[in-house]
């Protein structure tokens, strides 16, 4: 994962546009509802997950009579979930993906509502009701699926490390003794930080971007989440401050929060993760693959 961004900030943003606006094109028409037997809203290439019904599906119920899809996301997370702040437009991998599940089940753009949610809020704000699934590097853990479901995963990554340039006493993990490490409140890798390295000193904030230029005016002496996330805000920082040091050292799986007993829901999309390959591929290809790094679509680990 160690060259994920690599590429060109610009790049990435005219290949996620150019994905968005074929996913806009060939999405359903607004508020259409799938078919039991086949993903409905027309007949894109990407709309692949048939055979799988959403009758009992509440959630998907709420999104009819609402006529719109609220989606949770990352606002603050170059290359995966970003909003820009001159257009307002969100970008990246996680929200491609969050695109793609709401045109298979019938809805385009115009009807997407995006809802920014902290990492800390995210469990809350789908027992709520308030969004109707998430989808911003949300890690599949078996706490979290004792009050919500997913679906997935549909990426894999690692909890990493990010550090000042000319930080020489951080190199990995190892070294955190003593040091200031800080992550987003109720994240699992500041969970991981409390429960397996006692000798750091945890610091929090809402998000990451916090935590990042709590570095860089050195209150923290490292920032950690998974490595990609860590990689896209080192490769756009103008400064060219920051550098990510050692290797993943956890296994992060990515999925799609959702109610939890809305099994319709979770089936309908891990079906359309497990038939939709290739239009996986084209998401990550226009997203984070245009940096030339190539990653596998990962199984999912609960279809039935």
């Amino acid at each position: 994962m160690r060259k994920l961004f690599t590429g060109r900030t610009a790049a990435l943003g005219a290949a996620a546009a150019a994905l968005a606006l074929t996913l806009s094109a060939c999405g359903g028409s607004s508020g259409s509802s799938p078919s039991d037997g086949a993903a409905g809203g027309g007949d894109a290439p990407y709309t692949v997950a048939k055979d799988v019904s959403l009758t009992g599906s509440a959630t998907f119920d709420k999104i009819k009579s609402n006529d719109k899809i609220r989606i949770g996301v990352k606002q603050d997370q170059p290359g995966l979930g970003f909003k820009d702040a001159a257009t307002g437009e969100f970008s990246g991998f996680d929200v491609e993906i969050a695109k793609w599940i709401a045109a298979s089940l019938g809805y385009d753009k115009s009807k997407i509502e995006f809802k920014p949610i902290p990492s800390a809020n995210r469990e809350s704000a789908i027992q709520n009701g308030d969004i109707d699934y998430y989808v911003g590097t949300y890690s599949i853990t078996d706490k979290r699926k004792k009050q919500i479901d997913f679906a997935g995963p549909y990426f894999v990554t690692g909890q990493g490390l990010l550090v000042k340039s000319d930080n020489t006493s951080i190199k990995s993990e190892k070294d955190l003794d003593g040091k200031k490490v800080c992550s987003a409140t109720g994240s699992t890798p500041i969970q991981n930080i409390k429960e397996n390295f006692k000798s750091a000193k945890p610091v929090e904030f809402e998000n990451y971007s916090q935590c990042v230029a709590a570095l860089k005016d050195g209150s923290v002496d490292a920032v950690t989440t998974d490595q990609a996330i860590l990689l896209g805000y080192a490769s756009q920082d103008p400064d060219k401050a920051l550098k990510v040091v050692g290797e993943p050292f956890t296994t992060e799986k990515y999925g799609v929060g959702m109610a939890k007993g809305d099994a319709a829901l979770r089936h309908f999309v891990n079906k359309l993760f497990t038939d939709g390959k290739d239009t996986w591929t084209k998401i990550y290809d226009s997203t984070l693959g245009s940096t030339g790094t190539k990653v596998q679509q990962p199984a999912v680990d609960d279809y039935k």
